[in-house]
């Protein structure tokens, strides 16, 4: 069932960035499961390298629409990266990451708070009044130490790499992720 829930969700994704395009989308995908609360991430990636990468932390739509809108904001509104064109949608391979819910953390210093992450294993969502930057877990890949994680994360917030206050919020989550193996050719 997993793995026919993420080739559902990756075709759901391709599928509402093609309808944008005005390209050929295909049939809507049916399953009840899509029906219920879910919150992704959909992330594109161009030769390897990231080319968007939008997604929700808490499960508060439907399922099909939170990829659907997280697969249109990816391709259309991340503000690091040009919009994707239909020319280059050929080459876009997507990736779909369905989050658990948030764990929130217990924690009395950062040394104590590096020891309850799980490199490989969590997303890591990190606050501090309105700043908050979140790493899904992939991210670990490039940042496999969890002192160069934290420290990424809060630079990713808006906040300096060496900042630290009981006050930081931080909560964990894990996925279940597909991914593309390649892009699909459009005809």
């Amino acid at each position: 069932m997993a793995a026919d829930l993420g080739t559902t969700l990756l075709r759901l994704a391709r599928r509402a960035i093609a309808e944008t395009l005005g390209e050929p989308a295909g049939a809507r995908e049916g399953a009840a499961r899509l029906d219920e609360p879910g919150a992704t991430f959909v992330t594109l990636t161009r030769c390897g390298e990231l080319r968007g990468c939008i997604g929700t932390l808490i499960a508060e739509r439907a399922l099909r629409e939170d990829v659907e809108a997280n697969a249109r904001a990816a391709a259309f509104r991340d503000p690091r990266f040009a919009p994707v064109t239909a020319r280059e949608f050929a080459e876009i391979a997507v990736e779909v990451s369905l989050l658990s819910t948030l764990e929130p953390l217990s924690f009395e210093s950062e040394a104590q708070l590096l020891t309850l992450l799980r490199p490989g294993l969590d997303g890591v969502l990190l606050e501090y009044g309105r700043q908050r930057g979140t790493f899904l877990p992939q991210v670990w890949d490039q940042l496999p130490e969890p002192q160069a994680f934290l420290d990424h994360l809060k630079q990713k917030a808006g906040l300096p790499a060496d900042f630290w206050t009981r006050d930081l919020k931080v909560s964990r989550y894990t996925v279940s992720k597909w991914r593309e193996n390649e892009p699909p050719r459009m005809n």
